[in-house]
């Protein structure tokens, strides 16, 4: 087996919302995507002080892709078009499918805007493939132990498994496509090595920490992108870290986005747009809290 090498770090830019502290590492100034991983916002880590206004995500619009979004501290309240509605708690994950459209919205929970707290979510968009783009939207919230922990070898970190399979595990839920998805916490001194990532593109985000992946530096707040040779990524931790990692077969297909629609032609970009505008990706009400 050899090894993927860091081809190049990615940092993320600072892009604040509202008063929501955000950094986005893709894509960014020297990468489109990670094909079929499009978009990646880190907010947090902050502290909301008690009566705060909470998260800035009203309702709006996705057509066209899927959003995972992590809940590493704090809890996010959801609700949507298609009748989901869930609070997840630190810990847990959501995994949406807009496919072929839904409004929702992403708010903080009422007890966390009455009493504050230490927050940090990362939110992934991943990219569908022209035959899923008008797939229905379905939607799956799940909490911490709900998701797989499994130990790695050294016990010196986990890997919370969303998807994929790791040690012979199943993760927590089977997407519309073939993506490994974990979040991996590691310890001072751990090793860790992920197989299976021949030809397929691996998306490795560093949250926080000191790591090394083939004994090169990757740095806190960088995407980490890889080279296409080797079938195993190795990462060695020298600090408490988080990583966000995920790998999947490139689609290959014409990427054209406006906002929250992405698509494969301008013409579906605009007839995105027509069918929202008439209604017919439904709505939620405004103003709801959980």
């Amino acid at each position: 087996m050899t090894s993927k090498t860091i081809k190049r770090a990615h940092p993320a830019m600072r892009d604040d919302i509202a008063d929501l502290t955000t950094r986005r590492p893709v894509p960014g100034r020297d990468v489109e995507q990670i094909d079929p991983f499009l978009f990646l916002n880190h907010h947090g880590p902050q502290v909301y002080s008690p009566y705060n206004r909470g998260l800035p995500f009203g309702p709006h619009p996705h057509r066209g892709f899927e959003t995972v979004t992590f809940i590493l501290t704090g809890e996010l309240a959801h609700r949507d078009s298609a009748g989901h509605e869930s609070i997840i708690k630190e810990g847990g994950i959501q995994w949406m499918t807009a496919g072929s459209g839904l409004v929702h919205a992403e708010i903080s929970p009422q007890e966390f805007m009455r009493k504050g707290g230490p927050l940090e979510i990362l939110q992934l968009w991943v990219n569908l493939p022209p035959r899923l783009k008008m797939t229905p939207p379905r939607y799956t919230g799940l909490q911490r132990d709900e998701i797989p922990a499994i130990p790695t070898p050294d016990g010196k970190g986990t890997v919370n498994l969303t998807s994929g399979e790791y040690l012979g595990r199943k993760g927590a839920m089977q997407p519309l496509l073939d993506i490994f998805m974990s979040t991996v916490d590691l310890k001072p001194g751990a090793h860790v090595e992920f197989g299976g990532v021949a030809n397929r593109n691996v998306f490795l985000y560093v949250v926080r920490g000191k790591v090394t992946v083939a004994g090169s530096e990757a740095p806190e707040w960088h995407l980490i992108e890889l080279s296409d040779a080797g079938d195993t990524v190795s990462i060695d931790a020298a600090s408490d870290a988080v990583l966000l990692f995920g790998h999947a077969e490139a689609i290959g297909a014409p990427v054209v986005s406006y906002g929250p629609f992405v698509m494969n032609t301008r013409e579906e970009i605009m007839q995105a747009i027509h069918d929202y505008q008439a209604g017919k990706f439904n709505a939620i009400p405004l103003g709801t809290n959980a």
